[in-house]
């Protein structure tokens, strides 16, 4: 039996035949990626407040609105106050990012990663409802982009189930 190796390498080309059978090409679980990203500005924030906690009621509070720096802005007399919540905010739009980009895919890691996504969204919203460090205006939105989160992996879950089912058309 001879072997046509250009029948092979078009093939190859068009995707039609691979060196590996498919059961070798299945990635295997990875905590990383099951691992929501909105964690780590969560953790963040809760080491600030409760490092905070060691002064009066209201220092934990008031942490989170301590300005960092000012920066001088084109228009007169103007300075833009950049606080500790707002770097919290930027990181944690920078991980809903790459969080959305996760929610696209519909593995079994994604919706283990949904669901963590889901318990991060309770304990913020218990958190925010329950705790003065908490009830910030910073960590309401952090506590919105988590819901975001959440939203995001299931409507995208979902809508690419949808896809995948046949109808027997």
């Amino acid at each position: 039996m001879a072997i046509d190796r250009d029948l092979i390498a078009k093939e190859a080309a068009i995707g039609m035949f691979d060196r590996q059978p498919a059961d070798n090409q299945q990635r295997g679980f990875s905590l990383i990626t099951a691992f929501p990203l909105l964690v780590i500005p969560f953790i963040v924030y809760n080491i600030l407040a409760l490092f905070s906690l060691g002064g009066t009621e209201e220092a934990a509070f008031n942490a989170v609105n301590q300005v960092l720096f000012n920066l001088p802005m084109p228009s007169p007399n103007t300075h833009w106050s950049v606080s500790v919540g707002d770097v919290i905010l930027f990181g944690a739009l920078i991980c809903l990012f790459f969080e959305l980009l996760k929610s696209t895919k519909s593995d079994k890691v994604a919706i283990v990663n949904h669901s963590l996504s889901m318990v991060l969204f309770i304990v913020c919203l218990v958190e925010f409802l329950l705790f003065r460090p908490f009830a910030t205006s910073a960590f309401f939105l952090l506590t919105f982009m988590t819901l975001m989160d959440v939203l995001a992996g299931f409507i995208v879950t979902a809508v690419s189930a949808r896809k995948d089912i046949d109808f027997g058309h």
